[in-house]
């Protein structure tokens, strides 16, 4: 995939981790800008409307989640990784929640990096070029237009993250299959190493929010003990 003109955001307080992020994108041929504070990203976001953004949840004034809350609310949906340090385990799980596509956790290498950055943008460009070939697809009262990037549940409009539009095509692609949380991981996020499967958790977790009477029983994305989910019609 070529990275000419592709455009990615690194909003972080931290000078060093500034510098690295933006040496190894800028060698892999990335464009870059650079926020220090969550207002100052917001203002970018909108205004320079980049492809990605590597977001750090720890922020002056404004921090990390209410950034990436901001944006989701007023329809922004540029794919977030967050960045986090170890101690920050609910703040990564409500990161997810709110919207962010992926998380690493400080300290990083340059490698896992790119390989995340890689990844996200992979699966961004996959799911548009699937829309050229498949345009809407249904089960039961479901309904998504993939060139709309919409989804209904009978006539009521479902507001999505890109990740969980993403993770709701695939499942409604393999309907009444038992899929790990391995596979979904590597479908959805397209990871080529070794993943955190909390973040399926988390995202099938908020879908059920989004398409079930009662997440407490499920209609649709049914859990599969000891091996993942599947997706009934």
């Amino acid at each position: 995939m070529s990275v000419d003109k592709l455009k990615i955001l690194i909003v972080d307080d931290e000078q060093s981790i500034r510098t690295l992020l933006d040496y190894n994108l800028t060698q892999a041929g990335y464009e870059t800008l650079v926020a220090t504070e969550g207002e100052e990203a917001i203002r970018k976001a909108e205004d320079e409307k980049p492809d990605l953004i590597l977001l750090d949840l720890m922020l002056p004034k404004v921090d990390g989640i209410e950034v990436c809350k901001t944006l989701r609310k007023r329809h922004i949906n540029i794919p977030i990784i967050m960045l986090t340090a170890k101690s920050e385990e609910l703040d990564k799980v409500l990161g997810l929640e709110i919207g962010a596509d992926d998380y690493m956790t400080k300290p990083f290498s340059p490698r896992e990096v790119m390989a995340r950055v890689k990844a996200v943008l992979r699966r961004t460009t996959t799911v548009t070029d699937s829309i050229n070939h498949e345009e809407v697809l249904t089960s039961g009262p479901i309904t998504v237009y993939l060139e709309q990037y919409e989804a209904y549940l009978s006539e009521e409009k479902l507001e999505f993250t890109p990740k969980e539009f993403e993770l709701l095509v695939y499942f409604i692609r393999n309907k009444n299959r038992v899929l790990s949380r391995d596979t979904l991981l590597s479908a959805v996020w397209n990871y080529d190493f070794a993943g955190d499967t909390r973040i399926v958790d988390v995202h099938v977790s908020h879908l059920r929010d989004k398409i079930e009477e009662n997440t407490r029983k499920p209609i649709y994305i049914k859990t599969v003990r000891g091996i993942g989910y599947k997706f009934e019609e």
